[in-house]
């Protein structure tokens, strides 16, 4: 199998970061450069890349190519595979985006969902279950996570503190006010909070620490290159997401063998189970606060936890099969592509 990559980016940025590991391992990149508004331009370059390439699979990522680019590999006979990772909701305009995005995969061969809640969720949206493939998120660690020591040096951590560490985007579908609400439950924990990430809420989450007398327990750490090798500064991961497909965080904490408390949404109880996590019902700070607490005061049952998790991490999301998973997909649409034009 020989993947191409193409990427609509804004003019510019030829050198996103986003391609380089693609052109570090070899793989061809084609960048379309088009202003946020250009849909008329986007379409036609799209069109010529696949008329100059032929491709027996066009696999697109994300509501704008789902819409715009796959319709126009359909027209010149190509088929078409999206990646659905889930839908965040958010604002009127997003809401919009993922409607149109709903619509556009009921006419693709195939969608894959990274979660079996997703995979429900798109059919009742009307793709059709017979094109929905589950495939979840593989794991390909970047390289091996830090001691603890060397991690919290790097976030600047006390080294006796009971640490809770929260990794994402601090916006409303992650979060993390809840686990500032929970925070204010556990007067009788010495704990502290480092929030690894930036986002809209930020400001509105420190003024909520404040109000609640908690914002001498809690570090804000922007956003971290290489987070996820942070990790084992941390004595408890905590996911408290109101949705997700299958979070890398969640990856990245199994890795690191750090202990786990997350809420059960969405992918999170395909990933892990309650003999390698404490799952906790979603919006709920007082689940949070429990489980964390619990954490504190039974350091052994949570350490064999995170061991439970790593192995099933290394079992079960290794990229060898994830490759095989996707390429079994491909197969089936190139046959099923094939019998349509007999």
């Amino acid at each position: 199998m020989e993947a191409r990559v193409a990427a609509v980016i804004p003019p510019g940025e030829l050198d996103h970061t986003f391609l380089a590991p693609f052109r570090n391992a070899g793989v061809e990149v084609f960048t379309i450069e088009v202003s946020r508004r250009g849909y008329l331009q986007e379409r036609a370059e799209v069109a010529r890349l696949c008329n100059r390439l032929r491709p027996d699979v066009v696999h697109t990522h994300g509501y704008r190519a789902d819409v715009l680019d796959a319709a126009m590999a359909r027209a010149l006979g190509i088929p078409v595979v999206s990646t659905v990772h889930g839908f965040t909701g958010g604002d009127r305009r997003n809401r919009f985006y993922q409607w149109l995005q709903r619509h556009a995969l009921r006419r693709f061969d195939a969608v894959v969902a990274v979660s079996r809640a997703l995979v429900d969720d798109l059919a009742a949206s009307g793709v059709p279950r017979e094109r929905l493939h589950y495939v979840q998120n593989a794991w390909y660690p970047p390289g091996p996570p830090l001691d603890r020591e060397a991690a919290g040096r790097a976030v600047g951590l006390a080294p006796h503190a009971f640490r809770v560490g929260w990794v994402g985007r601090l916006s409303a579908e992650k979060g993390p006010d809840i686990l500032v609400e929970a925070l204010s439950q556990l007067g009788d924990v010495p704990v502290t909070v480092s929030f690894v990430g930036a986002g809209p809420l930020r400001q509105s989450l420190e003024n909520r620490a404040v109000a609640l007398g908690v914002a001498d327990r809690i570090r804000w750490h922007g956003l971290v290159p290489g987070a996820g090798r942070l990790l084992r500064a941390f004595d408890v991961f905590a996911l408290t997401s109101r949705t997700e497909g299958t979070p890398v965080a969640l990856f990245e904490a199994m890795a690191a063998e750090v202990p786990i408390v997350a809420a059960g949404v969405g992918g999170v109880p395909d990933v892990v189970s309650t003999g390698e996590a404490l799952i906790i019902p979603p919006e709920d700070p007082r689940a949070v606060a429990t489980a964390l607490r619990e954490v504190f005061r039974n350091r052994a049952a949570a350490r064999r936890r995170a061991c439970a998790a790593r192995e099933r991490l290394e079992r079960e999301f290794g990229l060898a099969l994830w490759l095989q998973r996707y390429e079994a997909v491909y197969r089936a649409v190139r046959r099923h592509s094939g019998s349509r034009t007999r």
